[in-house]
């Protein structure tokens, strides 16, 4: 038996982008055929771009992807077998399913339909579709028997990955969707090899990329071997078509040895639905060495890159503002934004008040410079002395002295400026809030948190800083005088955050263990920390639920984010301290 040569097509895909999506997956068709593809795989809802979340809920929506699979069944003839992730609507049943459907020669030779639904974290699966029932189908393609699941179906050691093993499939292709956060690279990587090995077949694993409101994907999409070993992998955070050779005669030799498989395989089995023969023509083998996946660091870098860029674009917008206080987290903010798209596509602005050292004020103007971004200053003094002699009554002889109130004033007449002028320009506000203050409620309603997209919502202080370390490897674009300084919101003289915080190294392990692992108060505190500081963490954590709901989205890199991947109630008497 030849190998059977298996295109993954990482591509990007736009919620509602019919014409968009069916364009990247044409091209990515002709493009495997062109490199002698025997049949190339999609990801997970291709057709529609990926979450469409209640989008499925509208009939018209659902009639524009049957619509768009037509066109795509006429698009694709006379290329290799397709298969492509789409949503089927059984019309007798009234139900919805979440499919992997193989496309040949005009016409749907069959599919899968996804039985595994999580409803968890990001995921609302049962919310949309029905489980797909009965034995996973079979294709012979290039006369070599292949199995369609849907992402999810793989994460399983008894799921349909194993059954259409047992039935006989040489290859199981995967589609998904799977969202990025640290680490996430690895835990597929293990899974696929430990299930790959496990059956006896090797894993086309394709995977989208790009990003999608507070999720990014990073493709990484993998062709794993019958023994576990890693033929090819996809680019990570680009679009990419991955093409490798499945040795297919080598996993039905190791099949020959291997008994269990055989007394477990069930006696009798649907033959596979017949696609495409064997081809006897010649052709050289290809061998690409996978590429070395990045460092962690990188990883991070490019998810914050690629969900910016893509929020702005898929959103519509052209331009972005940062409000640039010559402090760590918006120095970050704005060379993630020029990352993304480009100094001349953002806008800094700096808005110091009687408050702002002249070295901020300096520094902003040195990040600027080195990012090559247009720079506007507009001091706030005026609009709060006005403020605070309108608040004069309320606030009485003590001014601005009356605490949060008063400081908060300075933040959110910064808020108002910036909105106004995103109003006037059209250019997208990204805030600058890092995942260690919205977690302790130290960021202003209507100040700081006003804006159109949170980069950084879902990064922790410490991590803040080396990644504007790991940046500056690649360019120094941050002014080691901003990641040298304590950090300060400046909103009184001499505040540094440790006044209201404890110190981010203490408060950091403290926010991931409650927020990301739902650890205990007892549990947190026997690892060593203060039971006051733990106690005093918990509360702020819980009583800042009201703000964060009504923070802007951003994007998730870390195992659980705040938003629609952890969802609290705002009226609540628990507290988990």
């Amino acid at each position: 038996m030849r190998p059977l040569r298996v295109a993954l097509a990482q591509i990007n895909t736009t919620v509602g982008d019919f014409g968009g999506n069916r364009a990247r997956i044409v091209g990515a068709a002709r493009e495997a055929a062109a490199r002698g593809a025997d049949l190339v795989a999609f990801p997970e809802l291709a057709v529609t771009g990926f979450p469409p979340e209640d989008l499925l809920l509208r009939a018209p929506f659902l009639e524009q992807a049957e619509r768009s699979l037509a066109r795509l069944l006429e698009e694709t003839r006379g290329l290799p077998p397709l298969i492509v992730g789409a949503p089927e609507f059984d019309g007798a049943l009234g139900a919805l399913y979440n499919a992997a459907l193989v496309l040949h020669d005009g016409r749907v030779a069959g599919g899968h339909r996804k039985r595994r639904l999580p409803n968890y974290g990001v995921f609302d699966d049962e919310r949309y579709f029905r489980p797909g029932s009965g034995e996973t189908p079979r294709f012979a393609i290039g006369g070599v028997e292949v199995a369609a699941t849907v992402c999810e179906d793989i994460w399983y050691p008894d799921g349909p990955a194993r059954e259409a093993a047992l039935a006989g499939a040489l290859v199981v292709v995967n589609v998904n969707h799977s969202p990025f956060h640290a680490g996430k690279r690895r835990e597929r990587e293990r899974m696929l090899a430990t299930r790959a090995a496990d059956n006896h077949v090797a894993i086309a694993y394709v995977n989208q990329v790009g990003g999608q409101d507070e999720i990014v994907l990073d493709g990484n999409s993998l062709v794993i071997g019958a023994d576990g070993a890693v033929l090819a992998r996809g680019a990570s955070f680009a679009e990419d078509l991955v093409v490798a050779d499945v040795p297919v005669e080598g996993i039905v030799q190791a099949r020959l040895h291997e008994s269990r498989l055989r007394r477990e395989r069930a006696e009798a089995v649907a033959p596979a639905r017949f696609v495409t023969p064997a081809r006897e023509e010649p052709r050289a083998p290809i061998a690409p060495p996978p590429p070395p996946p990045p460092d962690d660091l990188a990883e991070i870098w490019s998810a914050l890159v690629t969900g910016t860029r893509d929020y702005v674009r898929k959103s519509g917008f052209e331009r972005a503002i940062v409000a640039l206080s010559g402090g760590i987290d918006s120095s970050l903010v704005a060379a993630v934004a020029v990352d993304a798209l480009g100094p001349e596509r953002v806008r800094g602005v700096s808005l110091p008040s009687r408050y702002s050292s002249e070295g901020s004020i300096a520094d902003a103007r040195d990040l600027a410079g080195r990012l090559g971004v247009e720079l506007t200053a507009i001091p706030i003094e005026p609009l709060h002395r006005a403020a605070l002699d309108a608040l004069a009554r309320e606030f009485g002889d003590a001014g601005e002295g009356t605490g949060s109130a008063g400081e908060n004033v300075q933040s959110r007449l910064r808020g108002l400026l910036v909105m106004a002028l995103s109003n006037h320009s059209g250019a997208l506000v990204l805030t600058t809030g890092n995942k260690s203050e919205y977690a302790c409620g130290y960021a202003t309603l209507y100040g700081d948190m006003a804006g159109g997209y949170a980069v950084i919502k879902d990064v922790p202080k410490t991590l803040v800083y080396r990644l504007a370390r790991h940046r500056n490897t690649l360019g120094e674009v941050i002014p080691p005088a901003v990641i040298g300084k304590p950090p300060s919101a400046e909103l009184r003289p001499g505040q540094l955050d440790t006044d209201s915080l404890p110190p981010y190294e203490v408060l950091d392990p403290i926010v991931e263990a409650y927020v990301e692992e739902d650890a205990s108060f007892g549990a947190i505190v026997a690892r060593g920390f203060e039971e006051a500081t733990v106690r005093r963490v918990i509360d702020l954590i819980d009583r800042n639920e009201y703000k964060r709901r009504q923070s802007p989205p951003g994007i998730k890199i870390t195992p659980r984010a705040f938003g629609r991947d952890r969802r609290y109630p705002l009226a609540s008497k628990y507290r988990g301290r």
